[in-house]
């Protein structure tokens, strides 16, 4: 059983990444788990300062779920065409721990994004293992929660999650 880690980019409470990561974990393969992260919104701002000893609780947990995930799994909005403070920051927690480096990652969006380039350059400069073949994106912008939820139902799009954290899963277990 692989366990893959999904983090949403958003802190918004109808946002359609979380929706996302959310339908990810409920449509994975039976040979893995996904488990979403919840705890973005009460990573304190990073300071390096603060790494070692004197790392936070909240921060600590973050790097702890990464570094125990097989492969982590990350949906991301944009603002302002780049990657929002609240992901940035998740990632610079993890900026000098080992848990990112050679970590599986797999993006997939819910919406079509300019700052992608951005966030993967990020992701691979920090060593993560970004899987690349398969992309997964089901648009949701500017849905309604009732639309977003029938538009993840659709038998298409769970079969593209499936098959989509699949290849990741495959891809792990081939490295």
């Amino acid at each position: 059983m692989l366990n893959l880690l999904a983090i949403s980019g958003s802190l918004r409470a109808a946002s359609t990444n979380s929706a996302l990561v959310a339908a990810l974990a409920a449509n994975a393969p039976a040979d893995c788990r996904v488990t979403v992260y919840d705890g973005l919104g009460r990573l304190p701002i990073f300071n390096p300062d603060d790494e070692g000893e004197r790392t936070p609780r909240e921060a600590a947990g973050l790097i702890d779920a990464v570094t125990r995930a097989d492969g982590v799994i990350v949906s991301c909005p944009e603002y302002a065409h780049g990657v929002p403070g609240g992901m940035k920051n998740a990632l610079d927690w993890l900026v000098s721990r080992d848990a990112a480096v050679g970590k599986p990652a797999m993006l997939v969006h819910a919406s079509p994004l300019y700052a992608r380039a951005a966030l993967a350059e990020i992701m691979r400069t920090m060593s993560f293992a970004l899987h690349e073949e398969t992309a997964l994106e089901i648009a949701l912008l500017g849905k309604k929660p009732v639309e977003i939820e029938a538009i993840l139902a659709k038998a298409e799009n769970r079969l593209a999650m499936q098959n989509a954290v699949q290849a990741f899963a495959d891809f792990i277990r081939t490295r």
